[in-house]
């Protein structure tokens, strides 16, 4: 039998033996994909393992030489008659011809992996050589040794147990840490063999640790330098003197080991015993300092194979940063939790085409978080909540919700309650001195906190004192009164949006827990003091608004009544007569009190006859064409889970956005179907556009509810939703669409959405611009006419659709684009609106005051369209 390289020095028992073997796994029909040879039911394999030392050796020399070479001609013919034809002449198996060469290099592989770990002893020179087969094959071929190198390792360890530690074999063991694949792991490898490159790094570095006696040799141990975390790590470790440098060592060697979704008890211990060592605050100060340098990192490109991408962090890199983040459990302080609550957002921020920055990383801080002491750290996980994207985080953040709610046996949304940090202020406001000087912090509207500077006579100065700056440590609380500044910000969007979305499950407070963690709430206070509120007692149920510092309801009348006996709920219209909703409206007006979320002009939703017809599904919302990738960051906002459809085959034609309501023993879902046209995909395969189908809901079982048995404030929050990813998503939005490409045989549609019946949402609208316009200096020249708003200009005559913001020109209804900018319209800034947040209002009345003064219009695009 011929062999597929000259067998050399190596015995010739070793040869027959192991094609022996590898001809028995073939009758055994073992030559297949992706499966470990179960050598324990092959007799040659249990002979083989009898041999000598020897005749084992030249078996691994043997088996590494074949890998070598049927990897070579794997991968240099993709002839199959050519690759069979060296199966059945060089092996001899695969008669039938259903042995590839791939499941030969599969054999020798799995081979390999089995013999290495049987023992075989070796000499120091014998083991080198080995060694070094695996080092000058790697270059030149496809082969990846690194999975043996481990199994090789324990042989050497034995050797040492048994022999000592030779100079000669520690100096190989110090030069292969130097070889090219440990200096970049997973920079150039994958992350499978990038994985198994750092573990047989490890390895190294604790065999050479072993010093004589038991004694302790401190190996260096350095970060991949690929990205600029490692190189920052790297740098600040080196100046450092060598006492502290060694622990660092320590340290970051312990972290790489940081494998698995969780911390083992394990490695927490050696974590806090090696934290122990450190002098004073060094050590959390530093963690600190790395922590809020990764959270600012940004994604590196990179380049493979003709394409380029973008990564956070290399692999290994990961690794030892969740495990830096794991030996923070032992810190509760604030600064530790608030820098772990940035990092685990920056983690979850996605990579186009990639996903998560550091999905491992994220959660190991949402962990952490999750199991400090005291309320801070859910504090933080309650807002991420409601930050990021991805549904299983939010699952994972909301498993640690609930493990700290069942501990204080409370229920969920009151440890939310409980968690929301005041931040010091009182009524929005906190005054921070600065010596004789104070800065007043100020909550002005939802997403905007001002600074000001008060002088010691109380007049006001814009820029920071010069005395502040030169000062190490009043420019240091300055830092730090900013920073948290910025946390006041995120943590009452946070809040706002954790209140809208309440609506839902109904809930009642006693006044006395209401008072505490709403409207007396330093923060929260600022959105719960602009709201409606229904106040109960006995038999007196009234809605009211805190005005003056008292209830008043919704004539201005005090309500003198509410004390501590009283029941608190948020007031949601879908409970109120049709001359309540307007007359809340009306005070809202009156007031001129901009409400944080849409509440008095909230959109109601009530069954229409066609829903009781079809019973248990709603049709309303079907039949739309929306843009995939804002439909799934919509859904991601408000909560649903919905999974991207591509246009790869996956099984799948169809997709349901659903919402989990489980605490009203329900769950919302809205049916989304694939829509195959043409090219119409991104490059990772993701279909733009998909259209729409019914609603519908089922209960805990997933048995279907029918409509009528919805209560009516799930069933109108839910259709709430789904036309605002209608409302958004929907390509007739775009004003673009018809004449960018878009796609031709849905032209009709986008036609009737952009000028066709307006929405709940557009019904609202149209009833605050019927109010309002009137107030504009464009009231003479602009009124409502059905669905649009109609603006005389000096040109032409325009129809703004209230629904889409497109618009038609008369006398020939000709289409008039406008693209909206995205910044600030300075326009619409100072004008008055009921509510935060409608973006789609903002541009009819932008568009209005453009097009009232169309002869002064610049832009040439739009001048274009204009002439008659």
């Amino acid at each position: 039998m011929k062999t597929m390289i000259d067998t050399g020095n190596l015995s010739q028992t070793a040869v027959n033996l192991v094609m022996t073997i590898l001809r028995e796994a073939d009758k055994e029909d073992e030559l297949t994909a992706y499966r470990e040879v179960p050598f324990a039911i092959l007799p040659t394999y249990d002979l083989l393992k009898k041999e000598s030392d020897e005749v084992k050796r030249d078996a691994v020399l043997f088996a590494a030489d074949q890998l070598i070479h049927a990897s070579g001609y794997y991968e240099g013919s993709d002839d199959e008659k050519v690759r069979r034809k060296i199966i059945k002449e060089y092996y001899g198996v695969g008669k039938y011809g259903k042995v590839e060469i791939y499941y030969i290099t599969q054999f020798f592989e799995s081979f390999l992996r089995a013999i290495l770990r049987t023992k075989i002893t070796y000499s120091v020179e014998q083991w080198i050589d080995l060694m070094n087969k695996f080092k000058y094959q790697n270059g030149s071929t496809d082969v990846q040794f690194y999975g043996f190198m481990g199994f090789a390792l324990k042989q050497i360890e034995r050797m040492i147990k048994e022999e000592g530690f030779s100079e000669k074999l520690r100096a190989y063991l110090q030069e292969m840490l130097t070889w090219e694949e440990f200096s970049d792991i997973a920079g150039r490898y994958s992350i499978r063999w990038g994985s198994v490159l750092s573990k047989v790094k490890l390895k190294l570095l604790d065999i050479l640790s072993q010093g004589a006696d038991g004694e302790l040799i401190v190996q260096p141990f350095k970060l991949i330098e690929e990205d600029n975390f490692g190189k920052t790590v790297n740098a600040t470790v080196a100046e450092l003197p060598q006492a502290e440098r060694d622990l660092w060592f320590l340290f970051l060697k312990h972290t790489a080991t940081a494998n698995g979704s969780k911390p083992a008890q394990k490695y927490l211990k050696a974590s806090k015993e090696l934290v122990a060592q450190f002098k004073g605050d060094r050590f959390r100060k530093q963690m600190q300092e790395w922590i809020a340098f990764a959270s600012t990192l940004a994604d590196k490109e990179k380049g493979e194979h003709g394409w380029s991408y973008y990564i956070f962090l290399e692999g290994e890199n990961n690794t030892i940063l969740k495990g830096m983040v794991w030996s923070l459990l032992q810190f509760h302080d604030s600064k530790t939790l608030s820098s772990l609550a940035a990092l685990a957002e920056r983690c979850y921020r996605k990579i186009p085409s990639v996903g998560p920055a550091a999905a491992s990383v994220g959660n190991a801080a949402v962990y952490v978080l999750g199991h400090s002491k005291g309320l801070e750290g859910i504090s933080h996980l309650s807002r991420l909540k409601l930050r990021v994207k991805q549904n299983n985080v939010q699952k994972l953040i909301g498993k640690y919700v609930q493990e700290a709610a069942a501990k204080l046996n409370i229920s969920e949304e009151e440890i939310e309650d409980l968690s929301v940090p005041t931040y010091g202020l009182e009524q929005g406001v906190k005054e921070v001195a600065f010596e004789d000087y104070t800065l007043k912090v100020s909550i002005e509207k939802v997403g905007k906190i001002t600074t000001q500077w008060v002088k010691p006579d109380g007049t006001l100065q814009k820029s920071d004192p010069a005395f502040v700056k030169q000062s190490t440590k009043l420019a240091t609380k300055l830092k730090q009164l900013k920073a948290e500044v910025k946390q006041i910000q995120k943590t009452l969007s946070a809040q706002r949006d954790r209140i809208d979305r309440s609506f839902v499950l109904e809930r009642e407070l006693s006044y006395e827990n209401f008072e505490k963690y709403y409207l007396n709430h330093g923060l929260t206070g600022f959105v719960a003091q602009k709201l409606i509120w229904t106040m109960r007692k006995g038999e007196q149920e009234v809605q009211a608004l805190w005005q003056g510092d008292q209830w008043q309801d919704v004539t201005g009348t005090t309500l003198a009544w509410v004390d501590n006996e009283t029941v608190v709920s948020l007031w949601h219209p879908v409970h109120s007569d049709t001359d309540t909703v307007l007359a809340w409206r009306e005070r809202m007006e009156t007031l001129s009190l901009q409400q944080p979320i849409k509440q008095a002009y909230r959109e109601i939703y009530l069954l229409t006859e066609a829903e009781l017809n079809t019973r248990t599904y709603s049709n309303r919302m079907a039949a739309h064409l929306l843009k995939q990738h804002q439909l799934n960051a919509l859904t991601a906002i408000r909560g649903w889970n919905y999974s991207l459809l591509g246009s790869y085959d996956d099984g799948r034609d169809g997709e349901i956005a659903y919402i989990d309501l489980s605490r009203r023993g329900l769950r919302a879902e809205y049916w989304i179907n694939e829509l195959s046209a043409s090219d119409s995909f991104n490059e990772a395969g993701i279909w733009l556009y998909v259209s729409t189908d019914q609603v519908r809901f089922v209960d805990t079982k997933g048995d279907v509810v029918e409509l009528v048995d919805v209560p009516k404030i799930v069933f109108s929050e839910v259709m709430r939703d789904v036309d605002l990813f209608v409302g958004v998503g929907s390509v007739g939005n775009d004003p673009e669409w018809r004449d960018n490409g878009g796609l031709s045989q849905f032209r009709d549609y986008w036609t009737s959405y952009s000028f066709g019946d307006l929405t709940e949402v557009a019904k609202n609208r149209k009833e605050i611009l019927e109010r309002l316009v009137p107030r504009l200096k464009i009231r003479n020249v602009a009124k409502i006419d059905g669905k649009f708003l109609r603006v005389e200009g000096k040109i032409r005559t325009y129809k703004i659709h209230i629904g889409s913001s497109n618009i038609l020109m008369e006398p020939n209804d000709q289409y008039l684009c406008i693209v909206p900018s995205r910044g600030k319209d300075v326009n619409t800034d100072k004008v008055f609106l009921p509510f935060e947040g409608d973006r789609g209002l903002s541009l009819v009345l932008s568009k209005a005051m453009l097009l009232a003064e169309d002869d002064k219009i610049t832009d040439p695009t739009i001048v274009s369209q204009l002439s008659k």
